[in-house]
C-alpha cells in the first residue's frame, strides 16, 4: 500500500511532496521520498479554509491562554501569522480565544451551574462556613420560565475571617471588581485592618452590581 501527496502548487513554485509505503510483515510505514517541511501556506490557505478554522487556531494558542487568559485578540492574530504565515480575521481570532478559554477553564454555564455544588462541598468540609444564596425567576425573552430560578446573589465568609475581625479596627471597607465574562455582575470583598495595618478579608459576595440593595 502506497500513499503519495504533494502541494497543490507543486511545479509552479512549491516542490513539497511525500511518498510513503507500508512495509510487508513489519506493520510500519517507510518514507520513500520527502522534500522537507511544507512552508507554502499563504498560497494554499484562505481565511475560509476548513483546516484553519477557529478550532484549529484555538489549539494553536492554548499555551498562550494558559499563561494569560486575558491575552489580547491582536496577540492571537500575531501568533497565527507567525505560525501559519496567514492573517486571520478579528472575529475568527476572538472565537478561537473563547474556545481555548473554555477548553482550559471550562464553560461559563458549567461554571455557574457548579457554584451550588462547590459551596455545598465547602460547607461539608468546613461546617463553620457561612453561605447565603438569593435566586430570582428565569425568563426566556419576556416569558417567565416556570419552575426555574437562577442565581441572583451569593454571600460567603469563612470562620477564621469572622474570628479575625474581632481583632481588627472597627472599620469595614467594601471594594468590588466588575465581572466581564458572559454573565455580568460584581465581586465584592469586605475587608478590615488589624493592629499592624494589614488588610484582612472578612466576607465575599457575587452580586448584580455595587448597589445599596446588594
Amino acid at each position: 500500500m502506497t500513499f503519495y501527496a504533494k502541494c497543490t502548487q507543486y511545479g509552479t513554485g512549491c516542490d513539497w511532496l511525500i511518498w510513503v509505503t507500508k512495509m510487508q510483515k513489519k506493520y510500519c510505514w517507510e518514507i520513500r521520498r520527502y522534500n522537507g517541511s511544507h512552508t507554502c501556506t499563504r498560497s494554499s490557505i484562505s481565511q475560509d479554509h476548513s483546516k484553519l478554522d477557529s478550532k484549529t487556531v484555538a489549539e494553536a494558542i492554548k499555551p498562550l491562554v494558559e499563561v494569560d487568559s486575558s491575552i489580547k485578540v491582536k496577540s492571537v492574530i500575531a501568533k497565527v501569522q507567525s505560525k501559519f504565515n496567514y492573517t486571520i480575521s478579528y472575529r475568527k481570532a476572538w472565537l478561537a480565544k473563547q474556545k481555548a478559554v473554555e477548553s482550559i477553564f471550562g464553560g461559563w454555564e458549567a461554571s455557574y451551574e457548579a457554584l451550588p455544588i462547590w459551596f455545598e462541598a465547602m460547607c461539608h468540609k468546613e461546617p463553620s462556613v457561612v453561605v447565603h444564596f438569593e435566586t430570582m425567576p428565569a425568563y426566556q425573552g419576556n416569558d417567565l420560565v416556570p419552575n426555574i430560578r437562577v442565581l441572583h446573589r451569593v454571600f460567603w465568609s469563612y470562620y477564621p475571617c469572622i474570628r479575625a475581625f474581632r481583632h481588627c479596627k472597627p472599620v469595614v471597607q467594601v471594594d468590588g471588581t466588575h465581572l466581564y465574562g458572559k454573565y455580568k455582575g460584581c465581586l465584592l470583598v469586605a475587608v478590615s485592618q488589624d493592629g499592624n495595618n494589614n488588610i484582612v478579608p472578612i466576607a465575599f459576595a457575587i452580586v448584580e452590581g455595587e448597589t445599596s440593595e446588594a
